[in-house]
């Protein structure tokens, strides 16, 4: 009896034996787990994005709490490209690359600024847009061709804002301090812009063109700007074929012009560009 029982349990353990070749694989074959870069992308069929849900026009909620903006579009129309499901996950912005790494997300997608440290924390695609600081007016009248141009102006900005940070930071700031009024949010500079309390606003261009797209009467964009910010899309570090992939489905859709349709639904003009670092 003892035989025959230690017969079974040594069957009952190559059958389990051979149940766990079936489920890792003969010949070292990677399992879903051990894919990496687009081939995992490719097996599960979905690319999960991680953005602040807050950030208009790029990417926030609606009156209705549906997600919406400009960078939602941008990527489903890159997902219809490159034959893959994508899902967006509010997530964390302190916790970005944390999230990548742990493959809570694949992509960080979400208006983000191109910077030496996140080039090398991540596999970053071609920059696809520049939001560049600029200056609004109400008319050419007022057009504000270089920075010292801003002594002569009462101009209105949004508290703790990069636009202000920017202006902060120049070499000129002294010359047009005391001109410059601070405002809870932007709509309230464009608001004091339009009742003449302010000259001109200092704004980033993607919340500026998307205001703009917005009014009855457009404000005038002026000549000078306070430089580059652009924007990439993060992918784990590694793995660069993955921002690949992203690069070329952008470039088909800029080829199509469905690039430009998406632009010019929010922001009333086209600003997608692709470019490579080697390119600025």
């Amino acid at each position: 009896m003892k035989t025959l029982k230690k017969g079974i349990s040594i069957l009952l353990i190559f059958v389990m034996m051979l149940g766990l070749v079936a489920l890792t694989g003969c010949g070292g074959e990677n399992t879903d787990e051990e894919l990496t870069g687009w081939a995992y992308i490719e097996d599960k069929g979905e690319l999960i994005i991680g953005l602040d849900d807050t950030f208009a026009p790029m990417g926030f909620r609606d009156e209705a709490g549906e997600l919406v903006g400009f960078d939602i579009d941008l990527a489903n129309a890159v997902g219809e490209q490159l034959g893959v499901t994508v899902t967006f996950k509010p997530i964390e912005w302190d916790s970005k690359e944390l999230e990548l790494t742990s493959k809570s997300v694949d992509c960080i997608w979400n208006g983000m600024s191109v910077t030496d440290e996140r080039k090398e924390q991540m596999a970053l695609t071609k920059m696809y847009l520049n939001n560049c600081n600029i200056v609004m007016s109400l008319s050419s009248d007022i057009n504000i061709t270089e920075e010292t141009d801003l002594a002569d102006y009462q101009i209105g900005t949004q508290v703790d804002s990069s636009a202000l940070k920017v202006m902060q930071e120049s070499e000129n700031w002294n010359l047009y301090a005391e001109n410059v009024m601070e405002f809870p949010t932007f709509d309230e500079a464009i608001l004091a812009l339009q009742g003449g309390r302010v000259d001109v606003i200092v704004v980033d261009q993607v919340l500026g063109e998307y205001k703009n797209s917005k009014l009855d009467e457009p404000m005038f964009t002026c000549d000078f700007n306070f430089g580059d910010d652009f924007y990439a899309i993060g992918c784990r570090k590694g793995e660069e074929d993955v921002a690949e992939k992203i690069n070329e489905a952008i470039q088909a859709l800029i080829d199509s012009g469905e690039a430009a349709e998406i632009s010019n639904t929010w922001f009333g003009k086209d600003i997608v560009i692709l470019k490579g670092y080697d390119e600025e």
